[in-house]
């Protein structure tokens, strides 16, 4: 009987162990996906920002140079709008054949880079 009760308490001691160590695996998972969200997250918000940038610069100094060439700032700089609303509106058009696809396929290889790892 009392080798019963030994044993009985000796697995209710293991049993609170293993809970603990699977309590804190798990708070492990959840905080390395929670920083993998957030750095990536980070990433492509600032990529996004210098993109942005890079485009708006390379936009002026086409602009002003096509303005310089058509001795007209105005047509220039309209040139280049123009331009940017081409390529807005084949972006738009294109976006449920070319851009959720790629978006959507970035998203599940990301996905599936994490499992692996």
């Amino acid at each position: 009987m009392e080798d019963i009760k030994d044993k009985t308490e000796e697995l209710i001691s293991h049993t609170g162990e293993y809970l603990d160590t699977f309590f804190k695996v798990s708070l492990l998972k959840v905080t390395k996906k929670t920083t993998d969200i957030a750095s990536a997250a980070i990433g492509l918000m600032v990529t996004c920002v210098l993109g942005l940038l890079v485009l708006f610069f390379a936009g002026f100094g086409a602009a002003w140079w096509l303005g310089d060439i058509m001795d007209s700032r105005i047509g220039g700089f309209m040139v280049v709008a123009g331009f940017f609303i081409v390529i807005a509106f084949i972006l738009i058009s294109l976006r449920r054949k070319i851009v959720f696809p790629f978006i959507r396929n970035s998203l599940i290889r990301k996905i599936y880079e994490e499992h692996k790892n």
